[in-house]
Protein backbone atom coordinates (compact mmCIF):
# COMPACT_ATOMS: atom_id res chain seq x y z
CA UNK A 1 0.00 0.00 0.00
CA UNK A 2 2.74 2.13 0.57
CA UNK A 3 4.60 1.91 -2.76
CA UNK A 4 0.66 2.33 -4.14
CA UNK A 5 0.14 5.55 -2.50
CA UNK A 6 3.34 7.60 -3.15
CA UNK A 7 3.27 6.11 -6.55
CA UNK A 8 -0.30 7.83 -6.99
CA UNK A 9 0.66 10.94 -5.25
CA UNK A 10 3.83 11.44 -7.39
CA UNK A 11 2.05 11.58 -10.46
CA UNK A 12 0.03 14.51 -8.57
CA UNK A 13 2.67 17.31 -7.83
CA UNK A 14 0.54 19.78 -7.29
CA UNK A 15 -1.76 17.96 -4.75
CA UNK A 16 -1.03 19.59 -0.95
CA UNK A 17 -3.32 16.74 0.91
CA UNK A 18 -5.45 14.20 0.41
CA UNK A 19 -8.06 11.92 2.37
CA UNK A 20 -6.77 8.48 2.16
CA UNK A 21 -9.59 5.43 2.78
CA UNK A 22 -8.45 2.15 3.97
CA UNK A 23 -10.46 -0.82 5.10
CA UNK A 24 -7.50 -1.38 7.79
CA UNK A 25 -5.83 2.80 7.91
CA UNK A 26 -5.91 2.45 11.05
CA UNK A 27 -3.23 -0.02 11.29
CA UNK A 28 -1.47 0.70 8.18
CA UNK A 29 -1.33 4.30 9.24
CA UNK A 30 0.87 3.36 12.48
CA UNK A 31 4.44 3.49 11.11
CA UNK A 32 3.89 4.96 7.86
CA UNK A 33 6.22 7.68 8.70
CA UNK A 34 9.17 5.35 9.66
CA UNK A 35 8.75 3.06 6.57
CA UNK A 36 8.90 5.96 4.85
CA UNK A 37 12.00 7.16 6.78
CA UNK A 38 13.63 4.52 6.09
CA UNK A 39 12.15 3.39 2.87
CA UNK A 40 13.81 3.01 -0.83
CA UNK A 41 13.91 5.37 -3.17
CA UNK A 42 10.37 4.89 -4.82
CA UNK A 43 9.08 5.72 -1.08
CA UNK A 44 8.33 9.45 -0.63
CA UNK A 45 6.01 12.42 -0.21
CA UNK A 46 6.45 16.06 -0.14
CA UNK A 47 7.25 16.99 3.41
CA UNK A 48 4.80 19.71 3.67
CA UNK A 49 1.83 17.21 2.45
CA UNK A 50 -1.05 16.41 4.74
CA UNK A 51 -2.52 13.12 4.05
CA UNK A 52 -5.67 12.17 6.29
CA UNK A 53 -6.43 8.44 6.92
CA UNK A 54 -9.79 7.26 7.12
CA UNK A 55 -11.58 3.53 7.67
CA UNK A 56 -14.69 3.46 5.07
CA UNK A 57 -18.14 3.32 6.41
CA UNK A 58 -18.80 -0.52 5.57
CA UNK A 59 -15.12 -1.98 7.33
CA UNK A 60 -15.46 0.80 10.66
CA UNK A 61 -18.53 -0.81 11.82
CA UNK A 62 -15.85 -3.95 12.69
CA UNK A 63 -13.37 -2.57 13.99
CA UNK A 64 -13.28 -1.49 17.93
CA UNK A 65 -14.72 1.80 19.37
CA UNK A 66 -11.77 3.58 19.14
CA UNK A 67 -11.35 3.49 15.73
CA UNK A 68 -14.48 4.64 14.93
CA UNK A 69 -13.79 8.27 16.73
CA UNK A 70 -10.35 8.34 14.99
CA UNK A 71 -10.76 7.35 11.60
CA UNK A 72 -14.92 8.12 10.59
CA UNK A 73 -15.60 9.79 7.77
CA UNK A 74 -18.58 11.49 9.51
CA UNK A 75 -16.13 13.39 11.68
CA UNK A 76 -13.56 14.18 8.75
CA UNK A 77 -13.65 18.01 7.66
CA UNK A 78 -14.45 18.09 3.78
CA UNK A 79 -15.25 14.14 3.51
CA UNK A 80 -18.45 15.13 2.91
CA UNK A 81 -21.38 12.22 3.06
CA UNK A 82 -18.93 9.37 1.46
CA UNK A 83 -18.99 5.84 2.37
CA UNK A 84 -15.14 5.45 0.80
CA UNK A 85 -16.26 1.48 -0.50
CA UNK A 86 -17.03 2.99 -4.15
CA UNK A 87 -14.81 -0.57 -5.76
CA UNK A 88 -16.48 -2.75 -3.17
CA UNK A 89 -20.09 -2.19 -4.37
CA UNK A 90 -18.99 -3.14 -8.17
CA UNK A 91 -17.55 -6.52 -6.74
CA UNK A 92 -21.07 -8.53 -6.62
CA UNK A 93 -22.12 -7.25 -10.43
CA UNK A 94 -18.32 -8.18 -11.72
CA UNK A 95 -18.62 -11.68 -9.41
CA UNK A 96 -21.37 -12.14 -11.85
CA UNK A 97 -19.20 -12.38 -15.20
CA UNK A 98 -16.57 -13.66 -13.92
CA UNK A 99 -17.06 -17.21 -15.03
CA UNK A 100 -17.85 -16.06 -18.48
CA UNK A 101 -14.44 -14.18 -18.66
CA UNK A 102 -12.11 -17.04 -17.38
CA UNK A 103 -11.38 -18.15 -20.85
CA UNK A 104 -11.01 -14.83 -22.59
CA UNK A 105 -7.08 -13.67 -22.95
CA UNK A 106 -6.00 -11.14 -20.61
CA UNK A 107 -6.76 -8.23 -23.20
CA UNK A 108 -10.08 -9.13 -24.40
CA UNK A 109 -10.81 -9.69 -20.21
CA UNK A 110 -9.65 -6.48 -18.83
CA UNK A 111 -11.57 -4.93 -21.85
CA UNK A 112 -14.66 -6.65 -20.81
CA UNK A 113 -14.82 -5.58 -17.31
CA UNK A 114 -13.75 -2.22 -17.84
CA UNK A 115 -16.80 -2.46 -20.28
CA UNK A 116 -18.80 -3.49 -17.35
CA UNK A 117 -17.52 -0.50 -14.96
CA UNK A 118 -18.14 2.02 -17.60
CA UNK A 119 -21.63 0.56 -18.00
CA UNK A 120 -22.24 0.68 -14.24
CA UNK A 121 -21.02 4.27 -14.18
CA UNK A 122 -23.49 5.49 -17.40
CA UNK A 123 -26.75 3.74 -16.03
CA UNK A 124 -25.85 5.81 -12.07
CA UNK A 125 -25.32 9.13 -14.35
CA UNK A 126 -28.58 8.34 -15.91
CA UNK A 127 -30.21 7.67 -12.58
CA UNK A 128 -28.74 10.95 -11.01
CA UNK A 129 -31.23 12.89 -12.87
CA UNK A 130 -33.99 11.13 -11.72
CA UNK A 131 -33.00 10.96 -8.03
CA UNK A 132 -32.44 14.88 -8.21
CA UNK A 133 -36.04 15.55 -9.25
CA UNK A 134 -37.15 13.23 -7.06
CA UNK A 135 -35.65 15.41 -3.84
CA UNK A 136 -36.62 18.35 -5.34
CA UNK A 137 -40.31 17.85 -5.48
CA UNK A 138 -39.95 16.17 -2.39
CA UNK A 139 -38.59 19.15 -0.66
CA UNK A 140 -40.60 21.68 -2.42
Amino acid sequence: MDYSLCGALSLMPGVLSTLFCYDVGCQWCVNFEHRLQQGAPYLSMPSSFDLTVAVGKFHLGAHIEACFTQYSLNFIKGAAQVDGEALEALWAPLNKSAPSTRAMSTSYRREMLDWQMNESNWRKLLIIGELYLIYVLCYL
